[in-house]
Order: C-alpha cells, then sequence, then structure tokens
C-alpha cells in the first residue's frame, strides 16, 4: 500500500454506501451544518477573488458556493467517485491525499480541509495533511479544518434512539474513550472524532497561528435532528431550524459548549 493512502473501506463508504453529495441538504441538521460552515468561513477567508485549495472537497458542496461567491477553487479527493461527480458539476478537481498535496508552495490564499481529519486516526497523519496545507498557503493567508466532535456520537444516537442497542452503545463508548471509530461499527467508517483542545493543539503542532475552534451546529442540533427523524416531517427552514441556528449562534462565546456540536471548525494563520 503506497505510504499515502486512503483505506479501502473509507473509499467503499463514500462509493457504494454513502451519497456524500445530498448530506448537506437533505436533512435539517445537514442544511444547519451547511449554513454555519458558510458563515463561519465567510467571517474568516480573504476577499473574493482569492484562491482557495479545498481539500478532501468531496463532491464539492462547499467549493459551488464558493465559486458563487467569486473565489477561485480547486478541489482534491481520494475518492474517484466525488472527483466525478465535481467535474460533472463544471468544477476544478483531482484525485490526491491531504497528506501530500501537489501544489506548490504559497500557491493559494487559502486552504480547507473540511474532510480529511475525519478519517485519519493517527495523529501523525493529521498534523502531516496540516502542514501540508499551511504549505501551500501564502504567509498570512488562512486554514480551517473540520472535525467529528468527540461527543457527537452520543447526542446523535439518543436522538435516532440506537444508543439502547448494545452494540452501538459499546461503540460509542470505545469512541469517547479513544476518539476512534472503528469501520463497520454503528454504521460509519474509519474515522477520529476529536475534542476542541485537541483539534487546536493539531493546528499549533502544525505550526499555524492563533487556532480558534468554533462549534459547527451549536447545542441544539440533536433536538433538531429528534424531531425530525420521529416526526418524519422536513424542519428545513422551521422556527425550530432557526431557533437551532440561533442557539449555535449564541453558543460560540463559550467553550464549554463545545462539547455539545456534531462538528468542530478550527481556523488559523500561517
Amino acid at each position: 500500500m503506497p505510504p499515502h493512502s486512503v483505506g479501502p473501506e473509507i473509499i467503499a463508504f463514500y462509493s457504494e454506501t454513502i451519497s456524500e453529495s445530498d448530506r448537506l441538504s437533505s436533512s435539517a441538521d445537514g442544511v444547519l451544518e451547511m449554513v454555519r460552515t458558510q458563515e463561519l468561513l465567510r467571517r474568516h477567508l480573504p476577499p473574493a477573488p482569492a484562491r482557495v485549495l479545498d481539500v478532501g472537497a468531496g463532491p464539492g458542496a462547499h467549493a459551488r458556493w464558493l465559486v458563487a461567491d467569486g473565489y477561485e477553487v480547486d478541489l482534491v479527493d481520494p475518492v474517484p467517485r466525488h472527483v466525478e461527480e465535481a467535474r460533472a458539476a463544471g468544477l476544478r478537481s483531482a484525485l490526491g491525499d491531504a497528506r501530500s498535496l501537489a501544489a506548490g508552495d504559497g500557491a493559494y490564499d487559502a486552504a480547507l480541509l473540511l474532510g480529511p481529519l475525519y478519517h485519519l486516526v493517527e495523529a501523525g497523519d493529521r498534523v502531516r495533511a496540516l502542514r501540508e496545507a499551511a504549505r501551500v498557503v501564502r504567509p498570512g493567508g488562512l486554514v480551517a479544518a473540520a472535525a467529528i466532535g468527540r461527543y457527537s456520537s452520543v447526542f446523535e444516537h439518543v436522538a435516532t434512539t440506537l444508543l439502547a442497542v448494545d452494540r452501538v452503545r459499546d461503540a460509542v463508548a470505545d469512541v469517547l474513550v479513544a476518539g476512534v471509530h472503528e469501520a463497520g461499527r454503528k454504521g460509519f467508517t474509519t474515522a477520529y472524532f476529536h475534542t476542541g483542545d485537541g483539534l487546536a493543539a493539531e493546528l499549533r503542532e502544525a505550526g499555524l497561528r492563533g487556532p480558534r475552534v468554533y462549534g459547527v451546529e451549536g447545542p441544539a442540533w440533536s433536538a433538531l435532528k429528534a424531531t425530525e427523524q420521529h416526526t418524519r416531517e422536513s424542519l428545513i427552514g422551521s422556527r425550530m431550524f432557526e431557533a437551532a441556528l440561533t442557539a449555535a449562534r449564541l453558543a460560540e462565546p463559550y467553550p464549554e459548549l463545545l462539547a455539545a456540536s456534531s462538528h468542530l471548525l478550527a481556523v488559523g494563520r500561517v
């Protein structure tokens, strides 16, 4: 296996099990993640037109709105299906690994890692990916990295009621202890779940300055998910959705509420 290759179980998960193209638009908690990620990135990105490298870009859910905002965006992803879908949407996408980018030093104004850290279980690999992102960004430029929150499975599987199932409870308990999710357990693939402090520390280790970590969905996302799942009615755009979005914004100044978010977003400067 090449030194920087993504596990076959991860490729298979995104090629055969899940469609990443609609994850951020088909449920209320997915749309909440998208809206919050957009507003956080728009707060920190340099003005358009700037060059952005979207690493682990999937089929281009974020690249599409970035292009619409006037940014020049290049995409990199290790999953052939994602690259094909992005290209079909008119985006510039290439196969690649976050730990070994083809771009030259300082070629971009910003680099986004909105997926790679999810599936790099070894700390050294995560720091290597962050260092590569920093390498391809000009001095003073932005690196933004997303992570799955360490405690997200607790909230999610109360919402789905699956936490009452022994095998799910055991998988969640293991994630809480070590942060590692093994492929095939509770319907997900190989993954690492971060704490806020751990994510900030990895950015600092990679040489990024002034890292700040945000809770993306805030403390009410799981209530949104539970209500939508059990009523089987879409809550996208509902008053409950707006309340959950407001809760996420209100929670920003309080680090103790980071643990309640499903995803974290860290930003740092080169």
